[in-house]
């Protein structure tokens, strides 16, 4: 069997496999639905330092291969996640990843001391500096240098655990933010998050969000993912988590080629929620069939030109 193991920071994964966050919810109600246990990790959704409604309804529609989404962070907030949630994960096996999202640096640092404060076996945090559907908060972290590795260096002195910065590719120059993240003492990043985009009902000429802009996933943002990724990966020397339009086990090896050493599994999941477990088996088939004995071995190693 190929070996599909990987190391992020000390965190050690059976798969590269993750489900990407908001799509999996806190990480514990799609188990009656999915067989969890299989998977590389669980990225949970975005919490804040308090509960959020979220945007008012419309916010999801359907686009051509994809989904527009305008959630806006719905989300219980750290405390009720800490009272509900955080024990529930001592009975998973799979690895958790804690998705944190804020407005102001201080919200970063207050939810992720909160965590930090008690005992949990919580694996990492990513952090969402790179949402595009809401008015306020991490997006304008993710688009400034400067904010981006003055943020991650503040979030790197408070933890030891792995410390994942998503990036957004509604930016002139990914690479430059992800080298900011880097120099802040991030331990990977992942890339990318959602592309803004809009829906329009030409029937009624209203917009099918409610804000009018949501954040575009699926299928039909996965040549922007894999470009964004193999920008970083040519910028940075720590690990990187690709995701954006993955389906099945070829996506995943086109993200490896790109620089990725591990994918989030986002849309799809809406679809199939056990589609990751699905991904996994296909792609041992195929490197199996390629006389690959380990999935890392293909790593950035791209060729471009003729």
């Amino acid at each position: 069997m190929p070996d599909l193991h990987l190391k992020i920071g000390s965190v050690d994964f059976e798969n590269p496999i993750f489900v990407a966050s908001g799509t999996y919810g806190y990480g514990t109600e799609v188990s009656e639905l999915a067989d969890i246990t299989g998977l590389g990790a669980i990225v949970t959704k975005s919490i804040t330092r308090y509960p959020r409604e979220g945007n008012p309804p419309p916010r999801i529609v359907e686009t051509s291969s994809g989904m527009l989404n305008s959630i806006g962070l719905a989300n219980i907030g750290v405390d009720t996640y800490i009272e509900k949630m955080i024990p529930l994960y001592e009975e998973l096996k799979t690895p958790i990843i804690m998705n944190i999202a804020g407005s102001t640096e201080d919200e970063y640092c207050e939810i992720l001391e909160l965590i930090e404060s008690i005992s949990s076996n919580i694996v990492g945090y990513e952090i969402n500096i790179s949402c595009p559907n809401v008015k306020a908060g991490g997006m304008e972290f993710g688009v400034d240098c400067d904010l981006t590795e003055q943020l991650t260096s503040r979030l790197r002195k408070l933890t030891d655990r792995l410390l994942i910065m998503k990036l957004s590719p509604n930016v002139t120059d990914i690479a430059a933010i992800g080298v900011a993240a880097e120099k802040g003492g991030a331990d990977a990043l992942s890339a990318i998050n959602t592309l803004v985009g809009m829906s329009i009902n030409t029937t009624n000429r209203k917009s099918n969000i409610y804000y009018g802009f949501g954040g575009l996933s699926g299928p039909a943002i996965k040549p922007v993912g894999l470009a964004c990724v193999h920008k970083v990966y040519q910028a940075v020397g720590i690990p990187l988590i690709g995701m954006g339009g993955i389906i099945s086990a070829v996506d995943v090896l086109e993200y490896v080629l790109a620089g990725a050493v591990a994918v989030e599994v986002g849309t799809a999941n809406y679809r199939d929620p056990n589609v990751g477990n699905s991904i996994i088996l296909e792609l041992e088939t195929l490197l199996n069939k390629n006389d690959l004995g380990s999935i890392q071995e293909l790593v950035g190693k791209v060729e471009l030109g003729s």
